[in-house]
């Protein structure tokens, strides 16, 4: 993940609280429009929650499961997230696939994440088990078979609506909070027109002028880690950055280990092979389908983010780190 480091704190202002079950990160080049900034991004993530949001059943995303098969006409903040989580299917040729909110309730994944049993600190990281074989073939996932995918969802824009296929429950988790962090951003400069970052959950994005030599940011696996953690701190001058893992949003589910990220070609926890995968991109939500995309690809991730000249770190579950398409090397690491 993602983390704005200590010492950027001194060349900005800095507000840091919890939402939408992750850690939220505003900075801003002026002091004195902290509150302001603060107050547009929280009606922002209010915004994306009250749309999108799995977990409350007065959300438009649950209505809209909750009549799969009929015709919903949505508001226009939904029907964005709506767009942007198809794009995300058709660029990856479904690899990062909306429809998979099943699966994912199958898998354990019903509530909250602040709500669900973790797995303690020591099996966090992935064991040699999972390096050898990937998941354990104990207590496997009720696989959810959906009776038709993503290319059947028809978005409406006269009036703006979704019909979903009966038997598919969405879940926009994959680009939802990207996209909520590209409109905080776009939000804050376009009122106040100061240069912003704001971090969601690891989910950066930034909008106006950088603080002078860029916005510090310390790459690493999981984005409540301080500067000190292992990873790599680069600057970013414009654009986004996301950062996709196996390893941090982790649950239990009786006593097998899981993690958010699937497979959609089986319904179960992607197998690994990289623990991260960090992209840079114009926009939040593009990093973000790039991202989790790679972890769904595997090894064949690494040419496709080449050929895109899309700046990626990988990280194998091994701790082996390869960096494409510009991104900077760290000579402190074992880079390739």
């Amino acid at each position: 993940m993602l983390a704005v480091p200590q010492r950027s704190r001194g060349e900005v202002a800095t507000a840091c609280w919890q939402a939408l079950g992750t850690t939220v990160v505003v900075c801003i080049t002026a002091e004195q429009a902290l509150a302001e900034a603060r107050v547009l991004v929280e009606a922002e993530l209010d915004a994306i929650d009250r749309a999108c949001s799995r977990f409350r059943a007065d959300s438009e995303l649950e209505l809209v499961n909750a009549s799969a098969g009929r015709f919903m006409v949505v508001g226009p903040l939904l029907l964005e997230a709506l767009d942007a989580a198809l794009r995300a299917a058709w660029l990856t040729d479904g690899a990062v696939d909306p429809t998979l909110g099943e699966a994912l309730v199958l898998g354990g994944y019903s509530r909250d994440w602040s709500e669900l049993t973790h797995p303690p600190a020591r099996v966090t990281a992935e064991s040699d088990a999972d390096r050898r074989s990937g998941p354990p073939a104990a207590a496997p996932i009720v696989r959810a078979r959906r009776a038709s995918g993503w290319r059947l969802i028809e978005i409406g824009h006269d009036p703006p609506g979704v019909r979903i296929p009966a038997g598919v429950r969405l879940d926009l988790g994959a680009t939802a909070k990207a996209l909520a962090a590209d409109r905080a951003a776009a939000a804050v400069h376009a009122a106040i027109g100061e240069g912003v970052l704001v971090s969601l959950g690891g989910d950066i994005a930034t909008a106006g002028p950088p603080v002078p030599g860029g916005w510090g940011v310390h790459v690493t696996d999981d984005h409540r880690a301080g500067p000190d953690a292992p990873g790599q701190t680069i600057a970013i001058t414009s654009g986004a950055l996301a950062t996709s893992s196996t390893t941090v949003r982790r649950w239990l589910k009786g006593t097998r280990v899981m993690h958010h990220i699937l497979d959609p070609s089986t319904g179960e926890p992607v197998r690994p092979v990289w623990r991260t995968a960090s992209v840079a991109a114009s926009s939040c939500v593009d990093a973000n389908i790039a991202s989790t995309a790679a972890l769904v690809q595997g090894r064949p991730a690494l040419r496709w983010l080449s050929e895109l000249r899309l700046p990626s770190r990988l990280v194998s579950v091994s701790g082996e780190v390869h960096v494409i398409a510009g991104w900077p090397p760290d000579p402190g690491s074992n880079d390739r």
